[in-house]
């Protein structure tokens, strides 16, 4: 399990066993866990995990799971994922290639995975290289025209 695998799955535990109001106290719990991390990193997760703030009966807001991600969840983390390290993209017949940082493609395959685009088969990830298989009905230029659009206007 990748460190990015392990931590988000130490943040699902924690939501899902401890009243968790804010990033601060989230990072603290991960940091006594092992986990390095910064308060930015946490909140990229829990846009990734789907995690939200639930307001409780009390009035104090609490960050709550959703059991089953919300296709609006799988957008967001897509948008973000396409914004945030997807370097380039290429089209070869009916494939989308995809250039990130290295450690990233893992992360942007997933998200691409979840989002549930029309005419994208699967995704194989490598260290900083996504391939998206196509469907022949939509075809590689139009996924990729999809993929350049989400990351520049969503």
């Amino acid at each position: 399990m990748t460190g990015t695998a392990a931590r988000r799955r130490a943040i699902r535990r924690l939501i899902r066993s401890r009243a968790i109001d804010n990033q601060s106290s989230l990072v603290e719990l991960l940091e006594t866990e092992g986990h390095v991390v910064t308060q930015a990193t946490v909140s990229r997760d829990l846009d990734v995990i789907g995690a939200t703030k639930v307001r409780r009966k009390d009035g104090v807001y609490l960050y709550q799971l959703a059991e089953q991600p919300t296709k609006d969840v799988a957008d967001r983390a897509l948008t973000r994922a396409m914004k945030d390290f997807v370097v380039s993209i290429a089209v070869s017949i009916n494939l989308v290639v995809l250039r990130t940082p290295p450690g990233a493609a893992n992360l942007v395959g997933g998200a691409i995975d979840h989002a549930g685009i029309d005419g994208v088969l699967g995704t194989v990830a490598g260290d900083d290289t996504v391939m998206v298989i196509c469907t022949e009905q939509r075809g590689a230029k139009a996924v990729a025209r999809e993929l350049e659009q989400i990351g520049t206007t969503r």
